[in-house]
């Protein structure tokens, strides 16, 4: 039978009383990541209240797509005006530093390729206005995707790779993680847990109530500013806007079990702490505080995130995700599941192709002027 064609609209989310209904609905027919669930857009609705506008795809009655468009300016280069349109992010620096990874429109199983397909028609033919439709962090194959379906230029802002553990195959194979890890990647996990024991138990902690948990995102902060910075784009504890967004994700989502705080103990002393969220059976690592140790032989990062995954693994979770990101210990404890990427796809503005090509001009020469490697 033919599938009967999609109807699109765009509506403020002020005026969409149902939007908490129709999107949970929805997303109980999808596959979403964390980052397009309720439990992350609902918060970021009510914490920033974006102009958002809601766009929804319907198949007769049903609703089988849905996103959140926030219209925004952009200055560049001092001179470059840019009128964008962004998926779930609001263009202000300071609130998109809780970047959103796994983007997309969200969508019922099985049609994922007809809504991107009908919303991205409608978001170029009927909003004429906009240079750029940015959209991050979205799946590499997602972005080269809604380049293809909409034939504009495809500018990448960023990208990275995504490492992961799952926890389904262990149980399947009957076999402690651990032991799935290189030869040299278990040695010094081993030594650094046995250097750790002469301070005392070595062991997991997590509070026992929400002002535990808020007290513990707290004590990452110091340990993730020496880490980071506390520079633009560098640490979020150094921003007003990320703290205050994820102390309440806490305060609200911490009792149902959407927030997981987690301390590696070695006797008395917290040598590392974890911040996940948990979605649907997945542990996404969005951020940790380690101890600087002066004995390189002491890994508190390496060791606690061992531990957690072999806790989440007992307990029946069937992923452990690091997200995007190039360090190289989520190379060394996970698999590489897909590359993330933040994409601009621009309009044949004659700004944005002079933009581009003194883009390119500079990495041309910067390529010709680079020294030679030997």
């Amino acid at each position: 039978m033919a599938k009967a064609n999609l109807s699109v609209t765009l509506q403020p989310a002020s005026a969409y009383p149902g939007l908490k209904a129709d999107w949970q609905d929805l997303e109980y027919r999808a596959e979403p990541t964390v980052f397009l669930s309720w439990q992350w857009l609902g918060h970021w609705l009510a914490t920033y209240k974006p102009a958002a506008l809601v766009l929804k795809v319907t198949e007769g009655e049903r609703i089988i797509g849905l996103g959140l468009l926030v219209e925004t300016s952009e200055r560049r280069h001092g001179v470059l005006k840019s009128h964008c349109l962004r998926l779930h992010q609001t263009g202000q620096r300071l609130q998109d530093q809780i970047w959103i990874e796994y983007n997309g429109f969200l969508s019922e199983k099985g049609d994922e390729d007809r809504v991107a397909a009908a919303s991205l028609k409608y978001i170029c033919e009927e909003l004429p206005e906009w240079d750029e439709f940015i959209v991050g962090a979205i799946d590499s194959k997602d972005a080269d995707r809604y380049a293809q379906l909409t034939g504009l230029h495809k500018h990448i802002r960023w990208e990275a790779p995504c490492f992961g553990v799952n926890l389904d195959e262990l149980r399947r194979g009957g076999v402690h993680y651990l032991d799935t890890l290189s030869r040299n990647t278990r040695y010094q996990i081993n030594r650094c847990e046995r250097l750790y024991q002469q301070r005392g138990q070595v062991q997991l902690q997590r509070p026992d109530s929400v002002e535990g948990a808020l007290a513990l995102f707290d004590r990452i902060g110091p340990r993730h500013l020496q880490r980071w910075g506390s520079g633009a784009d560098q640490s979020g504890f150094a921003n007003p806007d990320f703290l205050h967004f994820h102390r309440e994700l806490i305060r609200t989502q911490w009792a149902d079990g959407g927030i997981d705080l987690v301390s590696l103990m070695a006797g008395d002393q917290e040598i590392a702490s974890f911040y996940n969220l948990l979605h649907k059976g997945v542990i996404y690592f969005y951020l940790g505080g380690m101890e600087t140790e002066s004995d390189n032989r002491l890994k508190p990062g390496l060791l606690g995130h061992t531990l957690c995954i072999e806790d989440y693994r007992h307990h029946g979770f069937h992923y452990y995700d690091f997200m995007g990101g190039e360090e190289r210990y989520k190379a060394n404890l996970g698999q590489l599941h897909r590359q993330l990427t933040q994409v601009s796809l621009q309009r044949g503005r004659f700004k944005l192709k002079l933009e581009d090509a003194a883009r390119r001009t500079k990495q041309l020469w910067l390529k010709e002027t680079a020294p030679n490697e030997r």
